[in-house]
């Protein structure tokens, strides 16, 4: 398949792409589910099987991000993601009749410096998949692997970057939401998703040519679903925060088309103990905006969460790191200042 007809696809079918039809959401990720199984309260996680692929569900993802620092003490952002989209529903067979397509996104940002990458698969012939015993996330030869509890290993490349991490868990699993089901609207969609937010990761880093020793806190996602956003739904805000204490926050606001906005969020104590946060108690705002790839975004935010959380102030370490890729976003490193310290990523779609 021409690669920028499977990019098509993979946009239709609900990637981290340029908006679709707003009565189909975001990406069509509003669109109905069909004869793809339904996201359910009640259903208990189970790993290490979660940690593979759940081919009667329409989408997934695979997702890292990481806060690094070199010697000289220069902060650097990188991300790994492996997208699942399914044609149908159990599309997961052997050779050219499998119907799932993958497509993979590589970053790596730092101060006056963005690089991306893309790559695009289908699923059953080797070029691209997912096992969950031993686990293992691959398109091409980017791949995550290893133990989400015990340790795991993440590489990727493109034009002028590459790099290669391992990743060491220092704390538990993150079931988000209730028990892992997150609500994304008030009408009921969700996803099945789960983080482990205590990775941390020491490896080495090119750009340009120029190889340097980083480490520094990582976040991993995953989440699965059929339709996880409501028809309205233009794009979200998302943000993981490494807070310096040890404490982490999920945070995110879901913009609706008629102005409205829906958060969620979850706060995680240093130990890994995880308080859902309703919407009503995250305090989110845009501080200043930046022009970005011909379009105005939010670089500059305000949050708080009133009990857990006092006033932070989260700035963008690069304004400018648009994913420029068949499917196109912003992503990259904040760091966080006021009435907390740290670092996190934010992701904004949408705009």
């Amino acid at each position: 398949m021409n690669v920028r007809v499977l990019a098509l696809v993979l946009v239709l079918l609900g990637g981290c792409a340029e908006p679709a039809p707003t009565t189909e959401g975001f990406a069509g990720l509003g669109r109905e589910s069909g004869g793809f199984a339904r996201v359910l309260p009640g259903r208990p996680l189970a790993f290490p099987a979660d940690h593979g692929a759940h081919p009667d569900f329409r989408i997934e993802w695979w997702y890292l991000t990481a806060n690094l620092e070199d010697a000289e003490g220069n902060d650097y952002g990188v991300q790994w993601t492996l997208f699942r989209s399914a044609l149908r529903p159990g599309a997961d067979e052997p050779g050219w009749g499998n119907g799932n397509l993958f497509m993979g996104h590589a970053g790596v940002t730092g101060e006056g410096v963005h690089r991306a990458a893309e790559r695009l698969a289908r699923g059953g012939v080797g070029q691209a998949g997912v096992d969950a015993v031993p686990f293992r996330a691959w398109i091409d030869d980017w791949t995550l692997g290893g133990d989400p509890e015990a340790g795991m290993q993440v590489q990727a490349h493109g034009r002028d970057f590459a790099y290669r991490l391992a990743l060491d868990p220092r704390g538990p699993l993150v079931l988000q939401g209730d028990a892992g089901y997150s609500r994304k609207s008030a009408d009921g969609q969700a996803s099945y998703y789960y983080s482990q937010p205590f990775l941390h990761a020491t490896g080495t880093l090119e750009i340009d040519g120029r190889q340097v020793e980083v480490n520094g806190p990582a976040w991993m996602d995953r989440e699965w679903s059929s339709q996880p956003l409501a028809g309205d739904q233009l794009g979200w805000d998302w943000f993981s925060l490494r807070l310096d204490d040890g404490a982490r926050l999920m945070a995110f606001q879901l913009r609706h088309r008629d102005g409205g906005r829906y958060l969620s969020g979850t706060w995680i104590a240093p130990d890994g103990r995880a308080s859902a946060l309703d919407g009503s108690v995250i305090k989110l705002r845009p501080l200043g905006w930046t022009t970005v790839a011909g379009r105005e975004l939010p670089t500059r935010w305000s949050l708080s969460v009133p009990g857990h959380l006092a006033q932070v102030e989260l700035a963008t370490v690069n304004p400018q790191a648009w994913m420029d890729l068949d499917t196109p976003y912003w992503e990259g490193p904040v760091r966080v200042h006021g009435g907390a310290s740290g670092v996190g990523f934010l992701e904004m779609t949408g705009y």
